[in-house]
């Protein structure tokens, strides 16, 4: 069984052990939990993206240090954009954080996942939610936002919520005879998604499904057969986020912890995600997952 298969084996049935203890043992002190579920985010989910310069190289052919000073200009500018549009329509910024993740968490599939089982996969960790904790949610959303906004989100989503669920059933089912591991790596992410409270459910999926599926096929995309070699190509990126966020929390400082916490990580992921977008959905579409990836499903 090769590395993504395990990986997503691993996934699965770890999600499921842990979603089913989420709903039988006891909650850690919210602040606590925040402050995990955020150090967890920054140091096992965010180097996935660290490794664009990997992506840029390739498809732009990125050598000089004054091409890689254009690229830097330009991730920061867009990172930047997407920082401006939460301060100035917190409403629009939550809506279009929501559909980009779901658009890009529809890539963590394998080759020949029919487009609506991908979809429905993509916006479970998002909407599925809120079938058990709609209340919390809109509180997380707020913290984000402002209530004004989120309340409004969340009762969209949560109308959502049972036909999505319904719908992820019944692609899982259609793909368990062709696909297996695929099947129950979808039936994980809606288990985990329904049971285990947001922010761990969020947390789970995107360390150890998005994240590490993303490097996975990195190491394959690049052609690297050394892991060292890819993680070290992730630490100027990494310490540039980190002194970034170091900076955003100075700035942050007369905002109450849990939303500086909270806005910190997702307007963060919000600001890194649409560059990393920009460089590895032209891979994904071009066919990345049916050309170097595939070769490892």
């Amino acid at each position: 069984m090769n590395p993504l298969r395990i990986q997503g084996l691993a996934f699965s049935v770890g999600a499921i052990v842990l979603a089913i203890v989420a709903i039988t043992a006891a909650r850690f002190d919210p602040q606590v939990e925040l402050i995990v579920v955020a150090a967890l985010i920054v140091l096992l989910g965010v180097p996935h993206g660290a490794l664009d310069t990997i992506f840029a190289r390739q498809l732009y052919g990125i050598q000089t240090p004054w091409g890689w000073l254009w690229f830097a200009v330009i991730y920061v500018l867009l990172s930047a954009s997407v920082v401006g549009f939460f301060m100035l329509a917190p409403a629009g910024f939550l809506i279009g954080f929501l559909l980009i993740s779901m658009l890009h968490f529809s890539g963590d599939p394998t080759a020949g996942t029919p487009w609506l089982a991908r979809a429905l996969y993509g916006g479970a960790i998002i909407v599925l939610p809120t079938l058990l904790y709609a209340g919390e949610i809109t509180r997380l959303f707020a913290l984000l936002v402002g209530i004004a906004a989120a309340a409004p989100v969340t009762e969209f989503l949560r109308l959502l919520a049972w036909p999505w669920l319904i719908g992820i059933a019944l692609a899982t089912i259609q793909r368990l005879p062709k696909d297996w591991l695929t099947a129950l790596e979808m039936g994980a992410v809606a288990v985990l998604a329904v049971l285990a409270p947001p922010l761990i459910s969020f947390t789970v999926f995107f360390c150890a499904m998005h994240s590490a599926r993303h490097i996975l096929r990195t190491i394959d995309y690049s052609g690297r057969s050394s892991l060292g070699l890819i993680l070290g190509a992730t630490l100027l990126p990494m310490l540039g986020v980190l002194l970034a966020s170091a900076a955003a929390w100075h700035f942050l400082g007369g905002t109450p912890i849990n939303g500086a916490i909270i806005q910190l990580v997702f307007v963060g992921l919000a600001a890194l995600t649409v560059p990393h977008m920009a460089l590895v959905e032209r891979v994904r579409l071009s066919g990345w997952i049916m050309g170097s990836a595939s070769r490892r499903d």
